[in-house]
C-alpha cells in the first residue's frame, strides 16, 4: 500500500525573508494540493507532518502563526497529523509504527523544504524499508550562502537536492507524471 507524506506544508515557510532571499518551485504547494486531492479521491493514506520548532524565534514555533498548516493542504478530520521537532519526519513520532501497522510500503513525499526536512525524511525513509518516491515539482528549496560565503539560488539547492536523493533513496517523479500513474 501506499501512503503520502505531506512534510511541513505550514505558513511560516512562506516567509521568504527568514530563510533566505528566494525560493524555488512557487507551485509547489499547489501541487501539493493536487496530489492531496488524488489521495482523497482514492481513499488512500494521508499522513501531514508538522514541524514545531524549538527555536522561539522560528516562524514554526507553535506560539507563531507560522506554524498552522497552508490552507491549501489543510488536514482533514482523521488524516493524522505527526508532530515533529528535527528534521526527519521519523524521529521522536511514530509516525514508521503507524506506517507498518497500516501495511504500508511505499511513500510518496511532498513538502518543504527539499534540503532540509524532506531530504532527510525521504533518506529515513529509505533507510527504514520503504519505496520512496519524491515530487520533484511539489517541494521547494531556498537559497544559501556556501561555507566560503559564495551564493547559490533556490533552483540550484532544489536541484542539488534532488540529484542527491535520486535513485539511492527515491524514485523522482513530477506531478503530472505520477498523478498520471497514481
Amino acid at each position: 500500500m501506499t501512503a503520502l507524506l505531506l512534510i511541513d506544508l505550514q505558513l511560516g515557510l512562506q516567509e521568504v525573508d527568514y530563510y533566505g532571499e528566494e525560493r524555488s518551485n512557487p507551485q509547489a504547494e499547489i501541487n501539493c494540493q493536487k496530489i492531496l486531492e488524488a489521495f482523497r479521491t482514492k481513499d488512500l493514506p494521508r499522513f501531514h507532518i508538522q514541524h514545531c520548532s524549538t527555536n522561539p524565534e522560528s516562524p514554526l514555533h507553535p506560539t507563531k502563526k507560522g506554524n498552522a498548516f497552508n490552507p491549501l493542504v489543510e488536514p482533514k478530520d482523521g488524516e493524522p497529523i505527526i508532530q515533529k521537532n528535527v528534521n526527519s519526519a521519523f524521529i521522536g513520532t511514530d509516525l514508521e509504527s503507524q506506517l507498518k501497522d497500516k501495511k504500508i510500503t511505499d511513500v510518496v513525499i511532498v513538502g518543504l523544504t527539499t534540503e532540509h526536512c524532506v531530504s532527510t525524511s525521504t533518506r529515513m525513509a529509505s533507510n527504514l524499508g520503504f519505496n520512496a518516491t519524491l515530487i520533484s515539482d511539489a517541494t521547494a528549496s531556498f537559497n544559501k550562502i556556501g561555507v566560503a560565503g559564495e551564493k547559490y539560488s533556490a533552483e540550484v539547492i532544489h536541484n542539488i537536492a534532488l540529484t542527491n536523493l535520486k535513485d539511492e533513496f527515491a524514485t523522482i517523479k513530477d506531478t503530472a507524471s505520477f498523478l498520471k500513474e497514481l
